[in-house]
């Protein structure tokens, strides 16, 4: 009995902790006494030609020479000069007349008919180049660090825009974890901001387990969740740090509790169960973490989700990180990618869910094995120890951070077909030649399909917060084929 009662006290301290932490986290993002003072976003909204969208993250620095935009093929050999290294891959062509993609490519090079490519993005100059400042920069628009905590482009999506079916989170970030390096940096663009912990990620780090995120604890009944859920709205009101927030940080956080506990109690919640998917399907996905969590990104989107992010997932070192063995990691995350993506615009396109969802494929920054960030733009080289001459596999491969070129994929949500917007040099430097292009383009065109207005803003601190900086991004119109279409949001 004894031991019984210290396990219920350290249960109900550890609930009373956590709900404090979780609380202080999102206190703490803006100042409290300026929290959201006047909303003045756009009311009026654009014709939209897509309801939803799917951002598929290659976190770590796809190297676009590498991908999606290959150039001259160097076949490893012992002595190869460094320098003569622009491809470690050779070109494959793909159903776009002109369009090559390297090597490992082919079923995405499949489904390029259904959509576009930018050959011209180029990452912004942030400094000393970092994945996660990048990375940050990616998904706000705003360059890192902020006197506010910038949103996420999900979460400006689900704020702006609403849930369409409200059982189902409208903005769910799948793959990533936060147990590895740089934890706190990749915690600080995966949230609302200021906007407000309900228009937050749902965090899925393992899409294979993404059914026990909706679902009690194992072993835990109903009742006794039900009993727990109660109790955390109860220390959620009377917590000191809640005290010190404002009404809206309050409300938003409980009208956040309200949206999980209604998942959790619904029929909906098999939407996450990768096992109802039938075995072909499911094998077709199978090619690891990211591959399942494309599959759930697909039940998601067909079944109401606003905003899914699908992550490699950046942890320093691996995945498209590719310091080291250039060549033969690239070749392993092509294996990854490859089969998942496209099946996931083939699934989307003959269940007529394409047309409505907007699917963009993206990394941080490219990657060289010669120059390091952008021509006359000096940086600290991270590469270590990279040979003039190749006399072993490991240093066979794009090593070098490099910001001036990269690849961006698109399909649906009105996007143009088969178009290739934009080119970098087929020599190094590979740069940005044509129509360059930049992320506060890339989020205005994303907004723009979804029928959010470049001005929409909210007044922070007395000034105004744009979707992006200064409310000066424009779309690129080129992308889009054919006119907005009223929304219909329909759901299968």
């Amino acid at each position: 009995m004894k031991n019984n009662a210290i396990n219920n006290t350290s249960r109900r301290d550890f609930i009373k902790k956590m709900t404090a932490a979780s609380i202080a986290a999102s206190a703490t993002t803006i100042p409290i006494a300026s929290f959201l003072s006047s909303c003045s976003s756009s009311v009026q909204k654009m014709a939209a030609s897509a309801d939803s969208v799917i951002l598929l993250w290659m976190a770590g620095g796809m190297a676009h020479t590498e991908t999606f935009d290959p150039k001259a093929y160097a076949p490893f050999v012992k002595g190869l000069e460094t320098k003569k290294v622009l491809s470690t891959f050779p070109k494959l062509p793909t159903v776009v007349d002109g369009l090559e993609f390297s090597e490992g490519l082919q079923n995405i090079g499949k489904v390029m008919d259904k959509g576009a490519i930018i050959k011209s993005y180029k990452a912004a100059d942030l400094g000393h180049i970092l994945h996660t400042r990048h990375q940050f920069h990616w998904h706000t628009c705003y360059e890192p660090p902020q006197s506010v905590q910038a949103p996420h482009i999900g979460a400006w999506i689900a704020k702006e825009l609403g849930p369409i079916n409200p059982v189902i989170p409208p903005f769910i970030s799948i793959g990533q974890r936060f147990t590895m390096g740089e934890a706190e940096e990749l915690k600080a663009f995966h949230s609302a901001g200021f906007l407000g912990n309900e228009y937050g990620p749902f965090l899925i780090p393992d899409p294979s387990e993404g059914l026990d995120s909706v679902r009690p604890p194992q072993g835990m009944s109903l009742k006794r969740f039900e009993a727990r859920h109660k109790l955390f709205k109860e220390l959620a009101n009377k917590s000191e740090v809640m005290e010190q927030a404002s009404d809206y940080q309050r409300e938003s956080l409980m009208r956040s509790m309200e949206q999980s506990y209604r998942l959790l109690n619904s029929p909906e919640a098999k939407v996450f169960d990768l096992a109802q998917e039938p075995k072909e399907i499911y094998d077709t996905y199978n090619t690891g973490r990211f591959g399942l969590g494309c599959l759930l990104a697909k039940r998601l989107a067909m079944n109401g989700a606003r905003f899914i992010s699908v992550s490699t997932e950046y942890e320093p070192f691996l995945g498209w990180d590719t310091h080291a063995n250039g060549h033969t990691r690239a070749k392993g995350m092509k294996a990854l990618i490859d089969k998942p993506v496209a099946q996931l615009i083939k699934d989307l396109d003959e269940t007529g869910h394409l047309d409505r969802t907007l699917i963009i494929l993206a990394s941080e920054f490219s990657r060289d094995a010669i120059m390091e960030g952008r021509p006359g733009v000096e940086v600290r080289d991270q590469a270590k120890n990279q040979p003039d001459a190749i006399e072993n596999i490991r240093h066979y491969g794009m090593h070098r951070h490099f910001t001036d070129g990269g690849s961006i994929l698109m399909w649906g949500g009105g996007i143009e077909k088969g178009l290739v917007y934009g080119k970098t040099a087929d020599e190094r430097p590979c740069v940005s030649i044509e129509k360059p292009v930049v992320i506060d383009q890339v989020h205005q065109s994303i907004y723009h399909a979804l029928g959010i207005l470049p001005d929409t803003h909210y007044t922070i601190e007395g000034r105004p917060f744009y979707t992006t900086p200064d409310g000066n991004g424009e779309p690129i119109l080129d992308l889009f084929g054919k006119p907005m279409t009223a929304s219909k949001e329909k759901l299968s």
